[in-house]
């Protein structure tokens, strides 16, 4: 086991806050670092989203760096501060928003950025400094807590071939994470031409509805739709099923248990906070790779559940169907869902939702069994390929965050 060496964080490290800036500087000009982007990333993408209108001079106060790490000052909780977000290369023009802090490394054999940057986010350094964080009407970082943080780091040497390693799991991550969104928007595309745009093959071979295909007006809908199809609920073509109170399944032995899906695995997946069910639940809410869940309350999300076996707990619907495929109901409700938000919005009190009532009052043009068949044949490869990228990230993740904590304190170190 190598020997860690203990640093003072504000000996490394001088940090600066950020700029601050006008509603009218927004929205053009150069690049800008946004609380939003370090709050959601391990490193400064390479691509900045945002712009701002600044100075040469704020250009050179609030530049962007190699080795720069950014913290988020200021959070409605505690658990959500100083969450960092690292540059490994150097943002020409670029700004950082005033709602964050920058820690400039002031040594260059110390600390390895790619290593800080797993390094910052681990559970380990993420309660010392919730440990220290000062909470007034919101959650603060200031120079007084920089100043009693320490680091307890491996040799740089070590922390090169660290980060490298877990940076590189990260990368393919992102990388699976961005071939899924092309085969989704892939997917959706051809659904949409075929099923909203009415432009599916017909006898010829030839689109639909360009090519002069009848199309008939259906009152129910208050619109023209191919001669052939019908009107339906969503409840016609798919099943809606709630998840249970866990209260009544909490497991009282050693019996065997599932995960529960809540709104927040929902989002995140499962971890070691998440409740635990024995496994006597019905059937009919245990989740597997590959189900269609639909929270119907405060997110309003429908998504492809790769987390692996879980049990479903209120506010979350498991979509099923014994009569149409997976892919199509899965883009109809996905196609409903802005209906459903607006829907949500207007009822709000505490948090939106809908009801089954909601489902039951839903129309959507109905295909022929035959077309909706071979549209399925064309789209199941593709949600099989995506379910495959996620599960394949969710065991990386699983190894990053385990090989973590040991690469940390050299418990273990690659060769």
């Amino acid at each position: 086991m190598n020997k860690l060496k203990k640093y003072r964080f504000c000996d490394l490290y001088t940090m600066s806050s950020g700029i601050s800036s006008t509603k009218d500087q927004a929205g053009h000009g150069s690049p800008f670092l946004s609380f939003s982007v370090v709050f959601n990333n391990y490193f400064v993408p390479d691509e900045l989203p945002d712009l701002m209108a600044t100075s040469d001079k704020e250009k050179e106060t609030y530049s962007i760096k190699s080795g720069d790490i950014f913290l988020t000052r200021t959070s409605e909780v505690v658990d959500e501060l100083a969450m960092s977000c690292v540059a490994i290369k150097d943002y020409p023009d670029a700004s950082y928003s005033g709602f964050l802090k920058r820690l400039r490394p002031t040594q260059t054999d110390i600390t390895y950025s790619k290593f800080m940057a797993f390094y910052l986010r681990s559970p380990m350094f993420r309660k010392t400094m919730t440990n220290n964080a000062v909470m007034t009407l919101r959650a603060s970082l200031n120079e007084a807590i920089f100043s009693y943080l320490d680091l307890l780091l491996p040799e740089y040497d070590d922390q090169v071939k660290a980060g490298d390693l877990l940076y590189l799991l990260d990368e393919k991550i992102a990388l699976n994470n961005r071939i899924s969104a092309e085969l989704e928007a892939m997917a959706k595309t051809l659904y949409d031409y075929w099923f909203v745009q009415f432009d599916f093959p017909d006898a010829n071979g030839k689109p639909y509805k360009t090519s002069g295909g009848k199309m008939v007006y259906n009152p129910t809908l208050k619109r023209e739709i191919p001669e052939g199809w019908c009107d339906a609920s969503l409840v016609d073509i798919a099943t809606f099923t709630n998840g249970i109170a866990c209260q009544k399944y909490y497991p009282t032995g050693d019996e065997p248990t599932y995960k529960v899906i809540k709104i927040r695995e929902f989002s995140s997946g499962f971890d070691d906070s998440s409740e635990s069910v024995h496994q006597g639940v019905p059937e009919k809410v245990v989740v597997y790779d590959g189900d269609i869940l639909f929270s119907w309350s405060a997110t309003l999300e429908v998504q492809l559940w790769t987390g692996g076996t879980g049990a479903l707990n209120q506010h979350i619907f498991k979509v099923t169907s014994d009569s149409y495929p997976k892919t199509f109901y899965y883009f109809e409700v996905l196609k409903y869902l802005e209906y459903f938000k607006m829907v949500a919005e207007l009822r709000k009190t505490t948090m939106g939702h809908i009801t089954k009532d909601h489902l039951v009052a839903s129309r959507v043009s109905l295909p022929p069994k035959e077309l909706i068949q071979a549209m399925d044949a064309k789209l199941s490869p593709i949600l099989s390929k995506i379910i495959s990228n996620n599960q394949q990230n969710s065991e990386l993740s699983k190894l990053r965050d385990w090989l973590l904590p040991m690469l940390m304190n050299g418990q273990v170190t690659v060769k």
